[in-house]
């Protein structure tokens, strides 16, 4: 049963991510996955629901949940290195979903896009948990942490897009791993408790 399950959400995550949500039927997502079309509708009551489960076990929110316990041995900018870099290599992989998805968002009907914003706002407080962790431990600065959840992850969201979809290849930055640090650098400087935002806790800054 869970094989079954399992080849039609990956049959979905194929064709979802090549026709969309709306151009991808139920259809042809149980002939790729090899099973009847009843067979999917036993496992997935409609293709809202199909398509609800397979960006859930698709997203970032499962190998962040898996992440989060692995960090606690981790200095507060590596983890967050740790993070990015999974964040990224998730967005990388799809791509191609990511894409479609931006294409034709506006013509969704309210209950894709009701699952869209659920599964962001699940990925935010999962991060937004580690943040509140790390306050409650008295190693960062009083904030939202989930407006500092969503800044995390929308700057590295947005460096994504602009490479992929935005810049030409020729203008991308070779070395993601430099990036990501950088902009580590700038979140945990403005967010790690004894960092000054004004630029005054700096030795080389200008006083």
């Amino acid at each position: 049963m869970r094989d079954t399950r399992d080849k039609i959400l990956d049959a979905s995550l194929a064709l979802f991510s090549i026709k969309g949500f709306l151009g991808a039927t139920t259809k042809e997502i149980a002939k790729k996955a090899g099973v009847a079309e009843l067979t999917l509708f036993r496992h997935f009551s409609s293709k809202e629901r199909l398509f609800e489960e397979m960006i859930a076990s698709h997203s970032f929110l499962p190998a962040l949940k898996g992440l989060l316990p692995e960090l606690k041995d981790l200095s507060y900018r590596d983890a967050l290195v740790q993070i990015a870099g999974g964040f990224l290599n998730r967005l990388s992989e799809r791509r191609d979903l990511i894409k479609i998805m931006h294409s034709e968002i506006h013509l969704y009907p309210a209950k894709v896009k009701e699952i869209q914003q659920n599964l962001v706002g699940e990925i935010v407080k999962t991060l937004a948990s580690y943040f509140r962790g790390m306050q409650e431990g008295g190693l960062l600065k009083e904030f939202d942490p989930e407006l500092g959840a969503r800044a995390f992850l929308g700057m590295f969201f947005q460096y994504f897009t602009n490479q992929e979809f935005v810049v030409e290849k020729k203008q991308k930055f070779e070395n993601r791993d430099a990036v990501i640090r950088e902009y580590v650098n700038i979140f945990v400087f403005g967010t790690e408790a004894g960092k000054s935002n004004n630029g005054s806790g700096s030795t080389d800054g200008v006083r």
